[in-house]
């Protein structure tokens, strides 16, 4: 199975905040297992594949798919990690969570899956789906895919969206201006561990 569908509170307690993941924080301050309040020391290896299980579960994608993106940004002549994360920051299901339009990633994922999100008018069910400048995403005019993001919109804890995308509550939808930027990612990571720890594959 690709997905992941345990307890993700537990995920964040073991690698810390996920805001793709859950907008939800534990009360218990240490990782989960019976012998998690002592201190291990991680080694090269283990450093790298934290990072990399970071970006996994807070995209929401399966070691097959970040494994494609890495060797695609590889092909590219920019630094492989910031290629990287541009094309996961640029995927339809994290489009629709920057915006606002949903808590969560998999709550992104749920409103593509069942076709309440248009991209220049046509329905995309496709959560991997590359946004590009100039790309506007919209609602269905239906009373349920409005309600169910109005509902979002009006919890939504960002403050603002990113500068590279804009949000028009009013018409609940949104423009990608142009392609997403490092200094506005909400995950906190060293890329280059993870371009490291695929450097052998």
């Amino acid at each position: 199975m690709s997905r992941y569908r345990g307890p993700r509170l537990r995920v964040c307690r073991r690698l810390g905040q996920l805001p793709g993941l859950s907008s939800k924080t534990s009360n218990k301050q240490y990782p989960p297992g019976e012998h998690s309040n002592q201190n291990k020391k991680l080694s090269e290896y283990g450093i790298r594949l934290e990072e990399k299980q970071k970006l996994r579960f807070n995209y929401g994608i399966s070691e097959k798919q970040l494994l494609k993106y890495v060797k695609m940004a590889k092909k590219v002549s920019e630094p492989t990690g910031q290629v990287l994360l541009q094309i996961l920051e640029m995927r339809l299901d994290n489009t629709i969570f920057r915006l606002g339009m949903a808590p969560t990633i998999p709550a992104a994922r749920q409103l593509i899956n069942h076709k309440h999100i248009l991209i220049n008018g046509a329905v995309v069910s496709i959560c991997s789906y590359q946004c590009k400048p100039g790309n506007l995403i919209g609602i269905r005019n239906k009373t349920n895919s409005v309600k169910l993001v109005e509902k979002y919109l009006s919890n939504s804890n960002f403050t603002s969206v990113p500068n590279h995308l804009e949000l028009d509550k009013k018409q609940l939808c949104g423009h990608v201006k142009a392609i997403a930027e490092q200094e506005s990612l909400l995950l906190k990571l060293n890329e280059l561990l993870i371009v490291e720890y695929y450097s052998k594959k």
